[in-house]
C-alpha cells in the first residue's frame, strides 16, 4: 500500500526589495533661462527681455527613500546661464544691448514619488527596472549677477548678487539596478529674483529681474547604501 506524498509548503518569490535606503546623488544638466522683463524701479523704467539665456548646471546630494515610491533628498547645485538680453534705445541713456552673465548656487529640500512602468504602476527599490517620477523642491538661491554694458556706456552696469527664495518642479524616467540607480528628466527651477544689490537701489544702475524660469533638461545618478 503506497503512502501518500507529504504536501510541502509553497515556497514563496524572492523579494528584492531592499526597502529604506539612504543615498547619495550626482547631477549634470544644460539648460534654458527665460524671464520676462528688467525691471528699473528708480525711474519705473521696464524693459522686455529680447533674447532668453542658456547654460549648465552639476550638482550633489544625500538622501533617503523609504523602499515604497517615496523618497526625499537635500541638493546643492551650481547654476550659470549668459546670454539673457534686452536692448535699449534712444532717448534712454547708453542705449545698446545688455546681456546677463548669471551664476546662481542653489540650495532645494525635494520631494519624490517614483513609480514603477508596468501595468499596476506599483514601485519597490531594488527590483530593478525602469520608473517614472514627479517631484518638488523649496530652497534659497545665491546668486552673482554681471552685466555685460555696450562698449559706448558711459555708466557700465555695476556687478552684485542677492539672496532669494527658489522652488523646484521634476519629472523624468529612469532605470533602477539594485544600488546603482540612473534616471534623466525635466526641473523647471524657479528663482523669484535676480538684482546687483548693494547697487543704490534709487538709481538707474540697480535693476530687477523677476519670475526667472530655469528649465533643464538633467541626468541624475543615484548610489544606495544601508
Amino acid at each position: 500500500m503506497g503512502a501518500d506524498m507529504p504536501e510541502y509548503p509553497e515556497i514563496p518569490e524572492v523579494d528584492y526589495d531592499i526597502g529604506g535606503s539612504f543615498y547619495l546623488r550626482g547631477s549634470a544638466a544644460l539648460n534654458w533661462h527665460w524671464a520676462p522683463e528688467v525691471v528699473h524701479p528708480a525711474n519705473a523704467e521696464i524693459n522686455e527681455i529680447v533674447e532668453y539665456g542658456y547654460g549648465y548646471s552639476w550638482g550633489a546630494g544625500f538622501g533617503y527613500e523609504t523602499g515604497t515610491g517615496l523618497r526625499f533628498d537635500g541638493t546643492i547645485d551650481s547654476v550659470e546661464t549668459k546670454g539673457l538680453k534686452i536692448t535699449k534705445v534712444a532717448p534712454d541713456p547708453d542705449p545698446g544691448d545688455y546681456t546677463l552673465m548669471l551664476r546662481s548656487t542653489v540650495a532645494l529640500a525635494n520631494i519624490y514619488y517614483d513609480f514603477g512602468l508596468g501595468g499596476d504602476f506599483s514601485y519597490s527599490s531594488g527590483a530593478g527596472g525602469a520608473f517614472g517620477y514627479v517631484g518638488a523642491g523649496a530652497g534659497v538661491a545665491w546668486n552673482h549677477a554681471e552685466i555685460n554694458s555696450p562698449i559706448n556706456a558711459d555708466v557700465p552696469v555695476p556687478t552684485g548678487g542677492n539672496v532669494s527664495a527658489a522652488a523646484a518642479v521634476m519629472v523624468g524616467v529612469g532605470y533602477d539596478m539594485g544600488n546603482w540607480v540612473a534616471d534623466v528628466g525635466y526641473r523647471g527651477l524657479y528663482i523669484n529674483q535676480i538684482n546687483n544689490a548693494p547697487t543704490d537701489p534709487t538709481t538707474t544702475s540697480y535693476y530687477e529681474i523677476d519670475n526667472n524660469w530655469i528649465h533643464e533638461l538633467r541626468g541624475t545618478v543615484r548610489y544606495r547604501f544601508n
